[in-house]
């Protein structure tokens, strides 16, 4: 057979997960064996995540030197190293579709998460960690966000927490929101025409995310700035759940089938009205345009959501070539070491935020294209924390310098937790103390809207 790589654009393959087939432990190790003898011999990425060096030291470090000497027991090691960023799929393997190998990682480790979610393997910690929609029904009433910051502020709190529910006591955790974004945003404004482009709907609906809804709404505040300065009409999608992301990681299929359920009913509604669906975490916006396309292929309403959802700088961009997008910018950023996170690259769409930060005057941005180690709940956990900062640490420092050997005036990543595990790591390595701010944020203070 022969080892060529593939030279052409990687093509995804529905998931399987209805099939019976996918659930068969021995059928799914057969499969692993089968891409962890082709990533032995090829480990172009070993330096994406821990999931690789894993797997390399098992073989380099077992009684042959190759796969044969490795006890399968200790495939799940490699698994539970896997963190769904999907950047050796669309970045760096030359084998994916449509190679005649036909290697699907990231894939490949989902179906065996979803046989180790189905054998009751899984946690009830790492599900409670995953059930942001609960955590995010708690934002928005006083005395509870008062306790919950106060307990995630508090070491002896956190030292408890680490015990029960495997949560590092040292690592970043959100704090809850006194307001949501839902009720804190601001009526849209009246009378704004819809001015459609070649390239882009003139209207936008925002699917707030839990995250932004609950922690964070400053975020999506400064999303409808930037819209509303922009004459674009906007509105927050009535109703809408977690996009089930954090459900995919841990192998729950199931709870992401019940949460499209009811998103997408929702969002295919305002598609078909026309909207351009904008979501300001790139998570989310790549389960819409991924991940439940490629769970639900024949789902009409699934694939027409795929076409309306966008990234907030994808729209930008593509806004600013429909020569529809103002650039009366009021004040400069200084240096601004802005990350692209995972999941917008593997959206590929190109460096859509720093082609809009870069249009800003007396502005300098520095960008880092590799992984911040972050990625969701393996940020957080007490087993994987460490990894995640010693994941992130090239990233830190590779921020901390701006082209010219200066230090930054902000740090910046379109992945909000992504941003503050950053923050976090500029901290412990002593890098100096940049003011963090999303993307948006920066947008909307250089068009002088804050």
């Amino acid at each position: 057979m022969a080892r060529e790589g593939n030279l052409e654009p990687p093509t995804r393959h529905p998931l399987d997960w209805r099939n019976p087939d996918f659930y068969d432990e021995a059928k799914c190790f057969d499969e692993l064996e089968r891409i962890f003898e082709i990533c032995h011999g090829c480990r172009r990425c070993v330096s994406l995540c821990g999931a690789f060096p894993t797997l390399f030291d098992l073989i380099d470090e077992g009684k042959t030197g190759e796969l044969d000497g490795v006890d399968k027991a200790d495939y799940w090691k490699v698994v539970d190293q896997c963190y769904m960023c999907d950047l050796c799929y669309m970045t760096k393997c030359p084998y994916t579709p449509p190679h005649e190998w036909n290697l699907d990682f990231p894939h490949t480790m989902l179906r065996a998460k979803a046989i180790k979610f189905r054998q009751g393997k899984v946690k009830t910690a790492e599900k409670l960690l995953a059930s942001t929609d609960v955590h995010g029904s708690l934002a928005g009433i006083p005395v509870v966000v008062q306790t919950v910051n106060a307990v995630n502020r508090s070491s002896v709190a956190r030292a408890a927490m680490e015990k029960v529910l495997g949560v590092h006591r040292d690592a970043w955790l959100p704090e809850l929101a006194t307001r949501t974004l839902r009720q804190s945003a601001p009526p849209a404004p009246e009378s704004l025409p819809v001015v459609d482009g070649e390239r882009t709907p003139g209207k936008v609906a925002i699917f707030g995310t839990c995250f932004v809804n609950a922690n964070e709404p400053g975020i999506g505040l400064d999303l409808l700035k930037v819209l509303a300065h922009n004459g674009i009409p906007y509105t927050l999608v009535d109703k809408e759940r977690c996009c089930g992301m954090p459900k995919l990681e841990l192998g729950d299929l199931e709870s992401v089938a019940a949460a499209k359920a009811v998103n997408i009913p929702v969002l295919a509604r305002y598609a078909r009205d026309g909207f351009a669906i904008l979501s300001p975490v790139p998570s989310c916006t790549l389960m819409f345009k991924q991940e439940l396309p490629l769970m639900f292929p024949d789902d009409a309403e699934v694939q027409l959501v795929k076409e309306a959802m966008w990234d907030p700088f994808e729209y930008f961009s593509a806004r600013r070539r429909d020569g529809l997008l103002k650039t009366d910018f009021a004040r400069g950023l200084g240096k601004v070491s802005y990350q692209i996170p995972c999941h917008g690259r593997v959206q590929n769409i190109g460096r859509r935020t720093e082609e809009i930060l870069k249009l800003i005057p007396d502005t300098q941005v520095h960008t880092v294209e590799r992984c911040s180690g972050h990625a969701g709940t393996y940020g957080v956990k007490k087993a994987t924390h460490p990894v995640a900062m010693k994941i992130g640490k090239p990233v830190f420092k590779a921020m901390a310098q701006t082209k010219d050997g200066g230090t930054p005036d902000y740090i910046s990543s379109d992945c909000p937790l992504g941003g503050h595990h950053i923050a976090q790591g500029f901290e412990v390595n002593q890098l100096g103390a940049p003011k963090l701010a999303h993307p948006l944020t920066l947008l909307a203070t250089a068009y002088g809207l804050k």
